[in-house]
């Protein structure tokens, strides 16, 4: 007879399967060894023996394959070890940690820095530090499911404004007596970017703080990712395993802020801190993006190209002009079996069903990097318009899509 956790584990996996969305981990690995030209190669891994251009990776810049960063990282495994060995309010805060938060302070322009070893860490943790019972607490209705369950975990109020919208979020502060604004800078699902100048006029006019989920945009976009973004931000949370293309986080803010943190967030307190190679690399990623704009610009070259040849070959995107370029199918089984023939032609697309998005919103969710091949992408785009005709299914329009969300 099987036990109530074991009957309860295979009827959730059942239910999953039968609604296409079932979860599971596939083993991939190097399509080839890290090289001195790895680094102009297009990103590509190898699934059950066969090499597969990657349209699904966060790695923005392409700098997880720099051979610079991966001398960066065993010089710094070769001085301080492999692992941090402690929390950091043990003996697990080193040089190397300080250093990243200084270089980080001095890009940003804010007093302090934190490290945590996620993005969703340095989310969680400082959501259900921050706040408690007593507090009410605007944000944007797609923020990340690491702000929901931090904010769930520390009793406040939440109350959500409609996606990107200024006059909703002025309606919320105007009624309520809040203590902080949440939003992205871009945002991880639509790729399309938050009025971050309109919401930091708000919330000086109402008195409360802004804080900005930072991971899709730090060291990618302009305007406010610079050492003038402590003077729109008051708290800004920027990740490392996107556009630097290593590990870790870090949450950005006013010393007061941070040594409060120290003191009370459970999740830097009794974990063990990120290793110092690790914070190591971090900083040499974050110099190396710094001295080479032309990575940005060549990402940028390649969405301009990727947005064109969609709107050739009328294959409708959802308006992003970041790297983050989504199409929404709508069903969650057609969503997979179009991913499923992309991949059968060498291409690797992410297929993002619910509850990662709304119900009748599955998409792909197409990611470009500074390292692809404009070859590539042009293959890419005419196996998805051969694909979508293929298979036939009713697209969402970009109006719809936006309907949808608000």
């Amino acid at each position: 007879m099987s036990s109530l956790l074991e009957t309860k584990i295979a009827a959730r996996q059942h239910a999953l399967r039968e609604q296409g969305l079932l979860r599971q981990r596939k083993v991939l690995s190097v399509d080839r060894p890290l090289n001195t030209n790895a680094s102009t190669s297009s990103p590509r891994f190898v699934f059950e023996g066969r090499a597969y251009i990657n349209f699904s990776s966060n790695d923005y810049l392409g700098l997880s394959r720099v051979p610079e960063l991966a001398e960066a990282l065993h010089l710094g495994a070769q001085t301080y070890g492999v692992g941090s060995g402690a929390s950091p309010l043990v003996t697990g805060y080193s040089d190397a940690h300080l250093a990243l938060e200084r270089e980080l302070c001095a890009l940003t322009g804010h007093e302090a820095a934190l490290l945590f070893c996620s993005g969703f860490s340095a989310n969680t943790a400082l959501m259900k530090t921050l706040f408690d019972q007593h507090d009410i607490v605007v944000a944007d209705k797609l923020v990340h499911a690491s702000i929901i369950d931090g904010l769930r975990d520390s009793g406040a109020q939440l109350k959500r404004f409609l996606h990107n919208s200024s006059e909703s979020a002025e309606r919320l502060l105007a009624r309520n007596q809040t203590s902080a604004l949440i939003t992205e800078s871009v945002f991880s699902m639509d790729g399309d970017c938050a009025p971050i100048a309109e919401l930091s006029a708000l919330c000086r006019q109402h008195h409360t703080w802004l804080i900005v989920d930072d991971a899709h945009g730090f060291a990618v976009l302009d305007g406010y990712h610079n050492a003038e973004a402590a003077k729109l931000i008051d708290v800004q949370v920027v990740t490392f395993g996107k556009a630097l293309g290593c590990q870790g986080a870090a949450v950005l803010g006013s010393q007061a802020l941070i040594d409060f943190l120290v003191s009370n967030a459970r999740e830097y307190i009794y974990s063990t801190a990120l290793s110092p190679a690790n914070a190591a690399l971090a900083l040499a990623a974050t110099q190396y993006s710094t001295v080479h704009p032309e990575l940005q610009q060549k990402l940028l070259e390649n969405i301009t190209l990727f947005k064109r040849l969609c709107r050739e070959a009328n294959v409708p995107l959802l308006g992003s002009d970041t790297a983050i370029q989504p199409l929404v199918i709508g069903d969650a089984r057609q969503t997979l079996q179009v991913a499923e023939e992309l991949r059968a032609a060498g291409i690797w697309v992410g297929a993002i069903r619910p509850p990662t998005v709304p119900v009748g919103s599955a998409r792909l969710r197409i990611t470009l990097t500074a390292a692809h091949a404009a070859e590539d992408i042009a293959t890419c785009v005419a196996q998805l318009a051969q694909v979508l005709s293929r298979v036939g299914v009713p697209l969402v329009t970009e109006r719809q899509a936006t309907d949808d969300h608000r």
